[in-house]
Parts: structure tokens; sequence; C-alpha cells
């Protein structure tokens, strides 16, 4: 009978639509566990590459040039002393390397946002302070090194530079592979030359706290390492470039670490290796490879979010006095305690929290 067929039909029908919900939301399912995937892996390469890239690519070097393909490794050493000082001008940054999916990838796995709060103009060079240091500076690395949270189109004509370890460029491989992402040396020739001699446009991103600050990093703890750090203040007015502070809330959170007490043997070894190598090994660790419930390499999936803060106008003054960056690296520290107050409650931090100045 008719009633029979529409039951028929409305049953077909509704059992055809449920199946093909269900195949959409399996679909869907499937779609957000690669993607899940995708993302640890990119930041576990990025870890791998922070580690032992540089170590790796060294001895594996030294390997071939024992084996029959040792022309190559001979090749790569001779075009290495050709482009020994590359780094310190302002070294080979690559589009296409910034531009990578992996990047994108990276940025969404804790995720990584960067915020602008004023403009900066193209013709003034720039000296940003970026806070804090935290384990790996994955805050840096993702916002000035990679396009992956729109930097250069938020900062239209400004070209970053994150300074590292002059120590980095050094090793074979790394150094190119850190240069494409527009990676530079944390040392005067380097930041002497951007600022003099790459026109303008420029921003150098200097990690001030370093590896004595990284000692201090630890979950729900705001501190900076600051009060005797005026180096690049007195660089900044030696150039006439305008600082600019930087805030990542959040950068503290993705790892946990062990904290050695001043007078400690621990904290003796700490800043023996910081005095004599430029960095400090911190004892720390992170989620593992397949589960968020086991200790790892792989850093937590927390939230950071960089401001960008308001620049500090700085006159050149080709030899300033100790008074002058004393003063104007008062203003420098009061403008990141402001930056830190006016955003700490949007980004998760209670009215009552204080950042640390050390």
């Amino acid at each position: 009978c008719s009633v029979c067929k529409c039951n028929f039909i409305s049953f077909f029908i509704g059992t055809g639509s449920s199946i093909l919900s269900a195949l959409q939301d399996l679909f869907w399912l499937s779609k957000s566990k690669v993607e899940k995937q995708l993302q640890v892996i990119s930041v576990l390469q990025w870890v791998l590459t922070f580690l032992i890239m540089g170590v790796a690519c060294t001895l594996i070097l030294m390997y071939i040039l024992c084996t029959d393909c040792w022309a190559i490794a001979a090749l790569y050493l001779a075009w290495l002393v050709f482009d020994w000082n590359t780094p310190k001008k302002g070294g080979r940054r690559s589009q296409w390397v910034r531009n990578w999916a992996i990047w994108r990838y990276f940025r969404d796995y804790f995720p990584i946002r960067l915020v602008k709060t004023h403009n900066l103009l193209t013709t003034r060079n720039y000296i940003f302070g970026y806070h804090p240091h935290g384990i790996m500076g994955l805050g840096a690395f993702c916002n000035f090194s990679t396009e992956a949270t729109g930097v250069s189109q938020k900062f239209p004509g400004i070209r970053p530079y994150l300074a590292t370890l002059a120590g980095n460029f050094r090793m074979p491989i790394l150094r190119d592979y850190l240069m494409s992402g527009g990676i530079c040396p944390v040392n005067r020739d380097s930041i002497d030359y951007i600022l003099s001699k790459n026109g303008s446009g420029n921003a150098i991103i200097i990690v001030v706290g370093g590896a004595a600050e990284s000692l201090n990093c630890t979950p729900g703890k705001n501190s900076v390492t600051l009060k005797n750090r005026k180096g690049f203040v007195k660089l900044a007015l030696r150039h006439g470039a305008d600082l600019v502070p930087v805030y990542s809330f959040g950068e503290n959170e993705v790892y946990k670490q062990v904290i050695f007490e001043e007078g400690s043997w621990g904290r003796w070894v700490q800043k023996k290796f910081q005095k004599h190598i430029g960095f400090a090994p911190c004892i720390f660790h992170g989620r593992g490879l397949f589960s968020s419930n086991t200790w790892g390499l792989l850093p937590y999936s927390k939230p950071i979010t960089t401001v960008v803060g308001e620049p500090i106008t700085i006159p050149k003054i080709d030899n300033p006095s100790q008074r002058e960056v004393d003063f104007y690296h008062s203003i420098y520290v009061n403008s990141l305690i402001k930056l830190f107050d006016k955003y700490k409650s949007k980004f998760g931090l209670p009215e009552t929290e204080v950042l640390e100045v050390n």
C-alpha cells in the first residue's frame, strides 16, 4: 500500500542519512587525527634539530670523509670555508623555507599566536627584546623565523632576524638551516652589520635573558633576567635603533624543569657551562611521543601568545655614556612591565600577578 511504501522510503532515506552522517563523522575524525599527528611530527623534528642536529651533522660529515664518498664532504667543507662569514652579514634567508607547511602544524600544536599592538615604521631599525627565554624559545622561533603566525603581514616591510648563539653557526648543515629562517648570530659583528649596512626596516630579536633566564623558567612563574642586561640598550643607542619590548605569555608553561637552588652543585655545574660554552644544561621534561600522560621531549601543548609592544624611540649616540645607557634601560624595563600588566588578564593570568625582574 501507499502508506507502507512511504514508510519504507522514509526508513531508507533516514537510514541512508544516518550512514552518510556516520561516514562523515568518521572522515572528519580521521582527518583530525592525521592533523594532530602532523603537528606532533613537526614539533618533534624541531626539538631534535634544537638538541642534536649540529652534533649529528658534524659526525656524519666526518664519517663521509672516511668513505668512498669523501669528495662530497670535501666539496661541502670547501664551500663552508668560502661561506664562513655569511651569518655575520645578515645570513641567507629563504621565503620558501619560512613558508613551509610544517611550521603551520608547529604553530597549531600549542597553538602559538602573534599579537601586534603598534605599527612599525619601515624607515627605522629595531631591536626586539624577547622575554622570557623558556627552555627552547619556541614562541620566538615560530613567530620570527617562520611565517606561520603572519609576521610579514602584521609588520609589512619589516625583516625579522632572530639572534641565537654564534656557536650554532660553526656546525655544518645546521648553520644553513638556521640562516634559511632568518636566524643570525647574537654577536656584535652580526648586529652591527644588520643595523648599519643592511638598510632600514630590520628588526633583530634578542632573547635578552639568555641561558641565565632559562635556568629559572618553570610553569606558573613569570620572571625575567634583565636588571644587569644592558648591552642590547647600548647597541640600540650606537645605531639609533628603536627598542621594542616583547613578552610571550605561556612560554614557561610548555616544559617542566628541575630547578637547582643557588649554591647547590647542580647550579654550579650549570653556571660553569653557561660561562665557558654559552648555554646552561637544563634537566627538563615534556610529554611523551604517544601519550601526554608520559614523560618525553615533546613540549606540552599549552598556548603561547607573543605580544609585541610599543617601540621606544632611541637617539643615535656613537659613544653612549653609562648614564645614558641606564636611562634608556630603565625606560625599557618600565615599558616591559606595563606591557605585561596590560595583557596578563587577557591571557589567563590573575590581576594580582607581578612580573619579577631579576
